[in-house]
């Protein structure tokens, strides 16, 4: 059951008395694993994603029938400091390219059977230069968690959350410098392809927002340094949880907003699979922070949810085997 996120207690007894795995149901499904007509372990690590995937949903033989794709836009008022490779306008054009069913996670949404969506988060009011001021109002980050809690379908059986938002690397990269520490360079990366100058720059802007806002909670750090498009899909993704939906994570950005969850209760996340491992340099050592291995590794760097759009296959697969393979018992075959 998903409450109504009126205030950052709903969500944070939401993550403490988040619904755990069905033991019963993941104890049962590798059961059946060890019947199927494959000798032990020999789908690798497709086996762990079904036994993943029953737990969460409660079902020893499960499928996948209503993938859901949310993609959350938002602009970011830390443009201002010249971190960017393109001009906030181009949030605007993309969030239209979307919406058209022009963009690559139109086609691999499509591609995954998966239901999206699009959400615009005012767009036309950036949050605040966070080097000088916190990102968003308490108020402003609420508005925003809940627009992602509120965007996932209940009837959604897997969801991958995705985003668009020039400069929105430079808050990911603060983002996990104030919750993981080292130094500025150890997170940020080229974005959307910066020069050296360009990354020299985003490396002062991140060190400066660090600095200005200190060591918070995992909420307070998404609020001062992120935007709302990745405050939103903290909410998706902590509603899913209390949903029972099992989540596929994307890119940098996306674990990023993954992360501050973490950050707040260290189970949040276990509901969750990392999609892949982008291009982006800091996205393999989040990853290691989260506990994560990606399912993929193809050098994407896009954004908008397109490599955990693609890893739905992947997870969609690995049930294909589990449920529908043959138990040696069936086949008529010899166990060995």
């Amino acid at each position: 059951m998903r409450p109504d996120l009126t205030d950052l207690n709903v969500l944070r007894a939401t993550l403490a008395d988040a619904p755990k795995e069905d033991a019963s149901a993941r104890q049962e499904a590798a059961e059946r694993n060890g019947q199927l007509t494959k000798p032990p372990g020999a789908l690798g690590r497709l086996e762990d994603l079904a036994l993943w995937y029953a737990g969460w949903r409660g079902d020893a033989r499960p499928s996948i029938a209503s993938p859901q794709v949310i993609v959350f836009a938002g602009n970011h008022g830390v443009i201002a400091q010249g971190v960017s490779a393109f001009p906030a306008e181009v949030t605007v054009q993309m969030v239209a390219n979307f919406e058209h069913g022009g963009a690559a996670i139109n086609q691999l949404a499509k591609a995954a059977g998966a239901s999206m969506t699009v959400y615009a988060l005012d767009l036309e009011c950036p949050t605040a230069d966070f080097t000088q001021a916190p990102a968003m109002t308490e108020d402003e980050f609420l508005a925003a968690l809940k627009t992602g809690w509120d965007a996932v379908d209940p009837e959604a059986d897997l969801l991958v959350v995705g985003e668009m938002g020039i400069g929105n690397t430079t808050s990911a990269a603060a983002i996990c410098h104030a919750l993981f520490g080292g130094t500025a360079s150890d997170w940020t990366g080229r974005g959307t392809g910066v020069d050296e100058a360009g990354l020299a720059n985003k490396v002062r802007v991140v060190s400066e927002g660090v600095a200005l806002h200190g060591n918070k909670d995992g909420f307070e750090v998404l609020r001062r340094l992120g935007g709302r498009e990745v405050a939103a899909m903290a909410g998706a993704i902590a509603a899913a949880r209390a949903l029972r939906i099992p989540v596929v994570l994307d890119g940098f950005i996306c674990c990023a907003a993954a992360a501050c969850l973490h950050a707040v209760d260290a189970c949040a996340l276990d509901h969750t699979v990392a999609g892949h491992m982008s291009a982006e340099g800091a996205h393999g050592a989040l990853l290691e922070k989260l506990g994560k291995e990606p399912l993929l590794s193809l050098g994407l760097r896009l954004g908008e949810g397109s490599g955990g759009a693609l890893a739905i296959n992947i997870v969609k697969s690995a049930l294909a085997c589990h449920s529908g393979m043959a138990t040696f018992a069936e086949a008529g075959v010899a166990a060995g």
